[in-house]
């Protein structure tokens, strides 16, 4: 395979943009498919494979394919809209070259798509912008261009202009080669291009200096022609726009309507043309004996092999473990090391995925992203040919922001539960399970009440077990709200050697924004506490975040200091020091005044306007804050942030007071104080279920 000519590339939008009905039409245009299939039509797009996709009309699992454009390969991921399941969006990009960010000519950027411009940004994923329902009322591209602009701070530069207007779209004027193109035939398939019609041409040549000035900025050679107004030959605009694209200083957008099967062949040339191919990506890896020191990873199929393990999806036929192969070859029967675990796996058959449909493949080479059948992992390991080579940075995994107690209808349930959440939590970071020590009741936590009310969808069809669920509960924080000194010592006596460790110091509140929840500050000199002993001080300390003496929630916020303390030449150890500061927080914790923080959604709601004061008043009544409000023709986007406690059941509420038209979209924003009467409601709620659990 010419690696040059390989492309690894993710869509990615907010919901409804119309992410997998684009990834179909560029199945059909490139001859994988014969048939065009809906999201909403009888047996659901080929990307949504499972029933519970075609059923909602929603993309749950990122799917993976490949196809065939102008003579290149293209690995497409077709990732979910829905925040709930942001994981499978991080994970792919994690290990993409480039993606399409979908953006719907109507909405705009919405709160969604700024979730993902902040994951490409994160893994420095070069990205090119598609406008699509260029079809539906109300669409303006430039509008959705000036929001890139304002919003999402890139550099978005026009490729195309429209050809009509909303249900009068016909097709788009290529600004670099100042043609006009149409799509014909029944789906879009011939792709006809002329002259641009007259009533066009000025606004093409306009729009065709604003993107030669904005490109400009990042080639002189450009530069000095456009100054010597001399005419800028086309394959310099392609060079120009393929660097910036690269250096991801530029977002070239792009226009269409996959609906209506217009604008999907220029977009997949720019993929090819634009987007960076293995060879261009740089990556680098941790060396294992080294973790400060980096070494690059060449996409070069002679050299040991490196890889990393992002996806888990267990099936009928075994786990099958997605995984982007960065360096080397790998071979049906290999065996590669598992660089966390130490441990040598046999790599005993690989596929290629088509969604749901798999095709063996005997070796696959650097660049690639293929699934292998036969390893035990979990998502984010890398694997490699050698032992204790190198480890690939891995990706961010947002933590829950919602619980929710899960009991088996029937006592034969409980081995089918445990089996069912072991696969979901090895699948999803995001999903996670755990027992209350307090009640006994079997825990799980998610992003969203749609995240855990698909998992416990999939427990009824795909385990057939029913299964009981609790109101749903909201993960608080303990944070303290003023400093305090402590000097505590720990002394133990028994027959043999005793336990003495001795530690002082303060704790400090961290400021809101602090980047990590504790920090532990080492200010000891002289060796009043030998050096072997200061991790162990700290291990304590952090052993003691997970349980605060509040109401028994984790502990955030807090900068631990120690300054000062002493040690005995017999009665020292580790444990005695990690002890010593456990006790030492229990005591003085309490001193800090601590408070309960709640988590604070970002929502973003749509209604019809008349809607807009009833919306808004109870949202206020939800204690919620509008952030802004605005008014696109006959929408009202409401954004707000309200605390999660006071969102349960809001989309059957908002359906109600707008008769069925308003939608909504919410994510996690941040962690708040909770008020003072609220947090004595909380903790009395607390206590009753403590009572009710003895």
């Amino acid at each position: 395979m010419d690696l040059a000519k390989l492309r690894n590339i993710g869509i990615s939008a907010h919901i409804d943009s119309g992410k997998t009905t684009l990834s179909e039409r560029i199945l059909f245009y490139a001859g994988r498919i014969h048939r065009i299939q809906e999201v909403k039509g009888e047996g659901g797009a080929t990307m949504d494979h499972m029933d519970l996709e075609r059923e909602r009309g929603i993309t749950i699992t990122s799917a993976a394919t490949t196809v065939e454009w102008e003579d290149h390969q293209i690995n497409l991921i077709d990732t979910p809209g829905h925040v709930d399941f942001t994981v499978e969006v991080e994970r792919s990009l994690r290990v993409l070259d480039g993606a399409i960010l979908v953006l719907c000519a109507v909405g705009g950027v919405q709160s969604q798509s700024m979730t993902v411009d902040r994951q490409m940004k994160r893994y420095h994923v070069p990205r090119l912008a598609f406008i699509n329902k260029m079809d539906r009322t109300g669409a303006d591209y430039r509008r959705v261009v000036k929001q890139l602009r304002d919003k999402l701070h890139c550099e978005a530069v026009l490729m195309q202009i429209a050809i009509g207007k909303e249900d009068q779209f016909e097709g788009v004027v290529d600004l670099i080669t100042m043609k006009a193109i149409y799509f014909d035939g029944n789906n879009g398939e011939k792709v006809r291009v002329e002259e641009i019609p007259a009533a066009l041409k000025e606004e093409a040549t306009h729009s065709r200096q604003e993107m030669l000035e904005a490109l400009a900025m990042y080639s002189d050679e450009m530069m000095e022609l456009l100054l010597a107004e001399q005419e800028v030959p086309e394959d310099l605009v392609y060079r120009v726009v393929k660097e910036a694209v690269q250096e991801q200083d530029v977002t070239p957008v792009f226009m269409g309507t996959a609906y209506k099967n217009k604008g999907v062949q220029p977009l997949l040339d720019a993929v090819v043309r634009y987007l960076p191919s293995p060879l261009d990506r740089k990556v680098s890896a941790k060396a294992y004996d080294k973790p400060d020191e980096k070494f690059p990873l060449e996409p070069d199929p002679a050299k040991p092999f490196v890889g990393m393990a992002f996806k888990i999806v267990e099936d009928p036929y075994g786990q099958l473990t997605f995984t982007r192969i960065y360096q080397g070859t790998i071979n049906k029967g290999d065996t590669h090391y598992n660089q966390r675990t130490g441990q040598k796996q046999r790599f005993s058959r690989i596929v290629r995925m088509h969604a749901d449909k798999r095709e063996e493949i005997d070796s696959a080479g650097a660049g690639d992203i293929v699934a292998i059948i036969g390893i035990d992992c979990a998502s984010g390991d890398t694997y490699a040919s050698q032992s204790k080579y190198c480890t690939l940075e891995s990706m961010f995994v947002p933590d829950p922001v919602i619980k929710m107690a899960i009991i088996p209808s029937s006592r034969e349930g409980t081995d089918k539960l445990s089996k069912a959440l072991q696969r979901f939590t090895k699948e999803d970071p995001t999903f996670r399970a755990t027992s209350d020590e307090e009640t006994g009741d079997t825990l799980i936590a998610g992003m969203g009440e749609l995240h855990l009310e698909i998992y416990v969808e999939r427990m009824r069809r795909e385990y057939k077990l029913e299964v009981e669920v609790g109101a749903p509960k909201v993960s608080y924080r303990e944070a303290p709200t003023k400093e305090a000194e402590y000097d505590y010592k720990h002394k133990k006596q028994t027959g043999g050697s005793g336990q003495y460790a001795h530690i002082k110091g303060h704790f400090y509140p961290l400021p809101d924004d602090a980047p990590e929840p504790y920090e532990f500050v080492d200010k000891v000199t002289g060796g009043r506490i030998p050096r072997e002993y200061i991790p162990s001080v700290e291990k304590g300390f952090r052993d003691s975040f997970s349980k605060g003496p509040v109401a028994g929630y984790p502990i955030v916020g807090v900068q631990t200091v120690l300054e000062d303390g002493s040690y005995h030449e017999v009665d020292s150890s580790d444990m005695a020091f990690q002890v010593c500061a456990r006790g030492c927080f229990r005591e003085t914790f309490l001193k800090m005044k601590p408070v309960l923080l709640e988590p604070v959604m970002k929502l973003e709601v749509e209604v019809p306007v008349n809607f807009q004061g009833s919306v808004t008043g109870e949202l206020t009544s939800r204690r919620g804050m509008i952030v802004s409000s605005e008014v696109q023709g006959p929408i009202a986007v409401i954004e707000a942030e309200v605390p999660l406690s006071e969102t349960f059941g809001y989309s059957t509420d908002l359906r109600s007071m707008t008769q069925g038209q308003g939608t909504f979209t919410m994510e996690f924003s941040r962690y708040k104080r909770v008020p003072a009467s609220i947090q004595e409601e909380i903790l009395a709620e607390k206590k009753k279920q403590l009572v009710g659990a003895k």
